[in-house]
């Protein structure tokens, strides 16, 4: 059952975030009153969820080969509604590759095999986040994931910036149509969100590839998810718009 799916996090440390810098970097003072800089996983504006003053929750794992020990998980959002959404670009990976192994996205239909990071594009230089298959005589699945935590009200956007390497991979997914099922999964990384469109206000080329893609038939998963400091709970699909003029839900 969905509802009992539950992906856990390590310790994590609450804190305020003081700056954010040079992309990679982030001072915390943690509610111990140590001060403390934390890896940024999230290389991108972090729209709505870089807040000076806000609340975050970041993990500790000390080692020889880490420059820094901290790393910067989560951030409080949504004044309304205090709600956590995930600062680590990596976790969106790792939390799909536990949902897939458990066969709880139903959308995917039968598959017994799962291939992470598989080569793929017209230059054989891109590589895909993870490729389902099953019976031989059947294509295989093809699926891109992209965290997505920018929102108005509870609309969940994607992107909240330019991204031409967002615009190719589109351009890759249509591209493997027919021979094979090209899946987009949104990775809405706050629970506050109950519908997803394309962000064209931050970058209207991509909403335009966005709905080609779909017209071409690539599928697109929004997937919902609860996160925590505990960890993070599978919510299902959210209804998906077009573009943001089209949802009729209250962004205030």
């Amino acid at each position: 059952m969905t509802a009992d799916w539950f992906y856990p996090f390590p310790p994590l440390y609450p804190g305020t975030l003081l700056k954010r810098y040079k992309r990679f970097f982030a001072d915390i003072e943690l509610d111990t009153g140590e001060v403390i800089t934390a890896h940024c996983p999230n290389t991108g504006p972090m729209t709505g969820v870089c807040h000076i003053g806000g609340r975050v929750q970041v993990s500790y794992a000390p080692s020889p080969k880490r420059k820094l020990a901290y790393t910067w998980e989560l951030a409080q959002v949504n004044d309304t509604v205090p709600t956590w959404a995930g600062a680590n670009t990596a976790l969106p990976n790792r939390v799909m590759k536990s949902l897939l192994a458990a066969r709880l996205i139903p959308e995917l239909g039968d598959y017994t095999l799962i291939q992470p990071e598989v080569r793929y594009g017209s230059d054989g230089k891109s590589r895909i986040d993870f490729v389902v298959a099953g019976e031989p005589d059947q294509p295989p699945t093809y699926i891109e994931i992209k965290n997505t935590t920018w929102a108005k009200g509870t609309l969940a956007l994607f992107p909240d910036t330019v991204t031409t390497r967002g615009q190719k991979h589109l351009k890759e997914l249509m591209g493997l149509l027919p021979q094979a099922r090209a899946v987009m999964v949104y990775f809405i990384n706050r629970g506050d969100c109950t519908h997803f469109a394309p962000g064209d206000t931050a970058d209207p080329v991509y909403g335009e590839l966005f709905r080609q893609a779909i017209a071409a038939g690539v599928e697109v998963l929004p997937c919902r998810f609860e996160v925590t400091p505990l960890g993070v709970r599978y919510l299902g699909l959210a209804p998906l718009y077009l573009n943001e003029e089209a949802v009729t839900v209250d962004l205030t």
